[in-house]
């Protein structure tokens, strides 16, 4: 049973991100598919995975993480134009049996991710 999942972590304060919107597309031939669109829950994670079974197949795949929005809704300060506004995530599935996890960590002037399991 293939799945992917998704947490976000801000580092700058040390909690789990709660209230980021994320987007997850299929990148296709004609573009980006809009598959799913969802917030982070108290944890900083999804709610539920956010492909699952069927629906986790072989491809290329695009996350997109709206981080400036969260650290405007905590009070952080931003420059007028944030250093990191959305951070775009792209990476492959090529065993849709597998569990992918992409984790963000992330403050207003970096991130990291990893294939985590």
């Amino acid at each position: 049973m293939g799945k992917l999942t998704t947490h976000v972590l801000d580092t700058a304060r040390g909690v789990p991100a709660k209230g980021i919107k994320i987007s997850l597309y299929r990148i296709g031939d004609d573009g980006l598919q809009p598959l799913v669109s969802t917030v982070t829950n108290d944890d900083g994670r999804t709610d539920a995975p956010l492909l699952i079974d069927d629906d986790c197949t072989p491809g290329l795949y695009q996350l997109v993480f709206s981080t400036a929005a969260y650290f405007r809704s905590t009070n952080t300060p931003l420059e007028p134009i944030p250093f990191l506004d959305d951070i775009v995530i792209r990476f492959g599935v090529s065993d849709a049996t597998k569990h992918f996890h992409v984790p963000l960590l992330v403050s207003p002037y970096g991130y990291s991710t990893y294939r985590g399991s």
